[in-house]
């Protein structure tokens, strides 16, 4: 049984619950099996487009109770069975002739972008696809993977054709359909591998079965037989296509300039690299409290802290900051020489000497790679750091020591560049909602999905990464001390998975402890590396860790006075839009 619901709609997940039942189900399997025999027999008649329907409308309930039914073939399965069901069903020939466009441009769709997005990734380029798809226990083949290493030049070339295959299969409407046969025969042969070599039987019957929508509709109209065929769909086609790209440029420049507006009370800094810096301050502003730096991850926000930052802040009245490091949020890279982990330091560093007072302590807190930025930036800032905070942290030598990470690392190389070329052609507005977004409090969430669907912040990320795993893929000595207090708040998810995770959580404390400063590892139950901040219950208790080591190893000299109030970063916000609205009356 799925965990998650098909649909949010109450109405549609009370449909799928009364027909999850055991008996129900055997009995929908019983008459659909019925329905499917009988459309195999000889005939014509409306009810064949009725069985259709019903085998589309019973894939799509039963959904909810099975595992399959959301893999492209059956995607592909049930948009057939329903287009050919009111296909039968109709008498207007213009609406048959619509309605087989639909599937022949469904069919070309599927292909093309499947072929591009193939394209994008090296591995179809060079050929490895193949053999390491043929290698994994889901859908290899140790014969065929032998015959790929003892071929590797017939395994390149086989991946090229069918990256032509897929990418020119719109080509099919040129030539007056003399293309027909074999771009339909390449791509029933595809199926028929793939359905032998890697077990995806439904994929040979699937797909196949748009192709003699395709066939119809590249026949040129010079023949008698479609000489009245209705092509206005296609025109129509194209005006959505026209009118779809331009909502999207629209929805894309909306949501930049979101992501680069910044908070109402949010202020610049300029580093030494050019640099320019954007960040926020919360909290009772003490002058003898440590001031926390928070600073997020790799392809994350600052709206990550946001519950962090509501705890620690405005419940608690520890003055922070929160900042964007360049090319994140509206922060800017003006730096044009290669990036280096360096840059992001003696940003960091600059970032702390012009905003905080001399002599003033600050405690650093970092998540994931910031966590580590931190820790190299110890090394400039000297005493004036008060204490250091890990938050799940990366790890110099995680690459090396992690079989884990180092095999994950790839995926996420590959992912990264992915989503930093797809966002920058445009493609943000059409990326889906990522739960993490839900999770935070409801004013950051336009905010952080606008952040999360820009270039920008896929950019940096990439420029980072870059950068981050050619220095930690050789990286071999032991972590230097580190002259503050340290702690490390591990996720128990992150840990469970990988023990070697919390072996390196152990090194980093104990680099404190060779400074002789306080180190230690602490373990929030059920977080992971993300929901750690994103998650209001373990990001409260991330903090109330953190409020803990702040009293005991990094206290000011008013931490005994009691914190004003203070509005948070949803309460600012929402006074600036009641101003505005105030100057529109």
């Amino acid at each position: 049984m799925k965990q998650t619901p098909e649909s949010k709609i109450p109405a549609i997940q009370k449909l799928t619950n009364a027909v999850s039942g055991r008996r129900t189900t055997l009995a929908l399997h019983a008459t659909r099996v019925a329905c499917s025999l009988g459309m195999l027999l000889p005939g014509d008649s409306k009810w064949r487009g009725l069985g259709n329907l019903y085998l589309g409308a019973t894939t799509t309930l039963l959904q909810a109770r099975h595992r399959y039914g959301t893999d492209g073939s059956d995607q592909v399965a049930t948009q057939v069975q329903a287009v050919t069901g009111l296909a039968r069903l109709t008498d207007s020939t213009q609406v048959k002739d619509a309605l087989m466009w639909y599937l022949a441009i469904q069919a070309n769709m599927s292909y093309a972008a499947s072929g591009w997005a193939k394209l994008a990734g090296t591995k179809w380029r060079d050929g490895s696809a193949l053999p390491g798809v043929m290698r994994t226990r889901t859908y290899g083949w140790e014969r065929a993977y032998r015959l790929t290493q003892r071929y590797p030049r017939t395994t390149q070339v086989t991946q090229h054709a069918v990256l032509a295959m897929e990418c020119l299969f719109p080509v099919v409407y040129l030539a007056g359909g003399r293309l027909t046969r074999p771009l339909i025969g390449a791509a029933g042969s595809f199926h028929v591998a793939n359905a032998f070599v890697m077990g995806l039987g439904r994929f040979m019957t699937a797909f196949p079965a748009m192709h003699p929508m395709v066939a119809y509709t590249t026949v040129p109209k010079t023949y008698p037989a479609v000489a009245d065929r209705d092509d206005r769909l296609v025109k129509t086609a194209l005006l959505m296509l026209a009118g779809g790209t331009a909502a999207v440029g629209v929805l894309t420049s909306q949501r930049r300039a979101r992501a680069v507006a910044g908070w109402p009370a949010t202020r610049t800094v300029t580093t030494r690299n050019g640099n320019v810096l954007t960040y926020d301050t919360g909290g009772r502003d003490g002058a003898g409290r440590p001031l926390l730096v928070l600073n997020h991850g790799l392809a994350s926000t600052a709206e990550h802290y946001a519950w962090m930052v509501e705890r620690l802040a405005f419940d608690l009245g520890h003055p922070v900051v929160t900042y964007s490091r360049a090319g994140y949020a509206a922060s800017r890279r003006v730096r044009t020489s290669p990036y280096g982990i360096q840059e992001s330091v003696d940003d960091l560093v600059d970032l702390v000497r012009d905003i905080v007072p001399e002599g003033r302590k600050v405690v650093l807190v970092g998540h994931s790679l910031g966590a580590e930025l931190n820790r190299r930036a110890v090394e400039q800032l000297g005493d004036q750091v008060a204490g250091m905070v890990y938050l799940d942290p990366t790890h110099p030598g995680e690459l090396v020591r992690s079989s884990r990470q180092r095999k994950g690392s790839e995926l996420f190389t590959d992912s990264l560049t992915d989503l930093a070329r797809w966002t920058r052609l445009g493609f943000g507005p059409l990326m889906s909602r990522p739960r993490w977004v839900d999770d935070l409090p409801h004013a950051y969430r336009k905010k952080a999905f606008a952040l999360y669907s820009d270039s920008r912040l896929w950019a940096a990320a990439s420029r980072e990464w870059e950068a981050v795993h050619e220095e930690f893929a050789g990286f071999d000595a032991d972590l230097a001390p580190v002259r503050a207090p340290g702690l490390v708040v591990a996720a128990q998810v992150t840990v469970d998975i990988d023990p070697d995770q919390l072996l390196m959580y152990h090194e980093i404390a104990r680099s404190h402890q060779a400074a002789d400063r306080y180190g230690e590892v602490k373990v929030v139950e059920r977080a992971g590396h993300d929901t750690i901040l994103t998650d209001a219950r373990h990001a409260r208790t991330a903090a109330d860790l953190i409020a803990a080591f702040l009293d005991e190893h990094a206290p000011g000299a008013d931490a005994a006075v009691p914190a004003a109030p203070a509005a948070s970063t949803a309460q600012i916000e929402g006074t600036a839009e009641q101003g505005k609205a105030s100057e529109k009356k």
